[in-house]
């Protein structure tokens, strides 16, 4: 038995994020809240509640959720990296960093593995592994440098980015 027939799952999946990207978090809610049991576990409906929780800075939460979904889909980067994210949001950045290095190894061929490895060595004061991590980022991804210039955890590499 389907209780939420393909259609009406796109239609919440689709209306949650849309109501995700413009701040209306309660309505994202309501439309994750809709799905049947079996939808709810889905690893794309995980990582949509998990952005949710991120936005509302609800860290331990998310951090929860993020660990599920890194189990349930330990592949995929989103588990992996939102575990790290929240545990450095949490001030435990040490084990943000002990995280992203316990994911797949084919998650270091992504360009936010290795920004956010240098997000959380710079904040540890390991500004080489940081500066190395971070123009590894930019090699993967130039887009990274935009968003490099203006993270306040990358404050002490700012002059280097100018």
């Amino acid at each position: 038995m389907n209780l939420n027939p393909p259609e009406d799952f796109k239609k919440r999946i689709l209306a949650a994020q849309g109501y995700h990207e413009i701040g209306l978090w309660r309505e994202a809610w309501r439309e994750l809240d809709g799905l049947s049991d079996v939808a709810q576990h889905r690893p794309d409906v995980l990582e949509m509640r998990i952005l949710i929780l991120v936005n509302e800075h609800n860290w331990s939460e998310a951090l929860d959720l993020s660990r599920h979904l890194a189990e349930v889909a330990p592949k995929e980067e989103g588990g992996w990296i939102h575990s790290a994210y929240c545990l450095h949001e949490l001030g435990r950045t040490g084990e943000a960093i002990e995280a992203l290095l316990a994911a797949p190894p084919s998650l270091r061929d992504k360009a936010i593995f290795h920004y956010n490895f240098a997000c959380y060595s710079c904040v540890l004061g390991q500004i080489d592994a940081a500066r190395a991590a971070l123009q590894r980022s930019f090699a993967l991804d130039k887009s990274y440098r935009d968003y490099a210039r203006s993270d306040r955890d990358l404050e002490p590499l700012h002059p280097e980015l100018l």
